[in-house]
């Protein structure tokens, strides 16, 4: 027999965010109808978070200290935290033990289920043995991952058996910044991918922009951060149509500045939004959305659907990120009664800028 479940509530409805009052009918985990219908009740019914970029490996490592303190100001270092092989994170993720990383990432996934993710990419280090301790993580879990590996040989002659064998578990690579890497080995993992059909996906211009044309020349599928990108590094993506995602409070608390998100999406370049590195941040999208809502002046429309529908869309999430008939009914029922959002006029700019995981009454994936 089908299971069949009715939800009713003012519903965040389709590609485009529009707030209509009625009902859903879920049949067997798909949206099989959507009703506008007076209702008496409150709650709100949007679609899930898609998490476009994370490091959850790094749940292992959740305080770390940030710099050099001087006086009372943290003076902060981003390559001393992340980056390869010799920053903080990769330095404790090398001595932690695989059955210590899995628990830490599966705390990390229901830590994301119950703050409104269904979705999340993750840049997988550790070469094939970090992919395998995330595919273990997420045995059991209804959040979907989409796993960008990255290969740990050092030597070019070493990388093509490795590549081959990462792209066969998988959904793509996930490679650190073009001045971290010999410009060789990288385009042999960018070749490898094309050749296998996966995502290629780098880190670009986030402590500055002397990596951006190399990150640019290898035709990525997506491109992370982007903070230090100038008008005519935009215009050069835009024409290219290759997609952006963006972490607002990662890029705020390493002191790398602000990506120019407004201007991104002046050029009509296609944006997510991600949390980044577990230690800096958690997996928590309000704060992302009332991050740049408030801090980016972003209309609080545009910033939901960064937060949904094109996560979804730029990870090939076809049927995730918008409530539509025949979509994954991977929903949030959040109480428009609570203390913090009664009165509010707008459920999209409620819980843009005000909305919080205790918001939340129940979230279907």
């Amino acid at each position: 027999m089908p299971c069949e479940q009715t939800i009713s509530g003012k519903i965040i409805y389709g590609p485009e965010a529009e707030v209509i009052e009625g009902y859903i009918v879920v049949e067997d985990g798909i949206i099989k109808e959507v009703h506008e219908k007076r209702t008496d009740s409150n709650n709100i019914i949007a679609p899930c978070f898609v998490n476009a970029h994370t490091h959850i490996g790094d749940s292992v490592l959740k305080d770390p200290v940030l710099g050099e303190l001087s006086g009372h100001y943290v003076k902060r270092d981003l390559s001393q935290l992340v980056q390869p092989p010799h920053g903080l994170k990769h330095r404790i993720l090398n001595r932690t033990s695989h059955k210590d990383m899995v628990k830490a990432m599966q705390g990390s996934l229901q830590d994301m289920h119950d703050t409104g993710t269904c979705a999340f990419a993750d840049f997988r280090e550790g070469g094939m043995k970090g992919v395998l301790a995330l595919k273990e993580a997420l045995e059991g879990s209804e959040i979907e991952g989409r796993i960008f590996g990255r290969p740990v040989s050092s030597e070019t002659k070493d990388l093509s058996k490795e590549l081959t064998e990462l792209l066969d578990y998988a959904d793509g690579l996930g490679m650190s910044g073009a001045n971290d890497i010999d410009m060789e080995f990288i385009e042999k993992a960018r070749k490898c991918s094309q050749d296998k059909y996966r995502t290629f996906a780098i880190h670009s211009g986030e402590n500055n922009r002397s990596d951006i044309e190399k990150a640019l020349s290898l035709d990525p599928d997506i491109l992370i951060h982007m903070t230090q990108a100038n008008p005519s590094d935009l215009r050069e993506v835009a024409d290219r149509d290759i997609p952006i995602v963006v972490c607002p409070r990662s890029n705020f608390i390493t002191g790398v500045g602000m990506a120019p998100v407004i201007e991104m999406l002046d050029q009509g370049i296609k944006v997510a939004v991600g949390t980044d590195n577990v230690m800096l941040n958690s997996g928590n999208m309000f704060a992302e959305m009332e991050f740049l809502s408030k801090i980016f002046g972003i209309e609080d429309r545009q910033v939901f659907m960064m937060c949904t529908l094109m996560g979804a869309t730029i990870l090939e999430l076809d049927t995730t990120g918008s409530i539509l008939e025949g979509n994954l009914a991977k929903l949030m029922i959040i109480n428009g009664n609570s203390n913090n959002l009664t009165g509010i006029r707008d459920p999209i700019s409620g819980i843009v800028r005000r909305g919080r995981p205790d918001d939340i009454l129940s979230v279907m994936i």
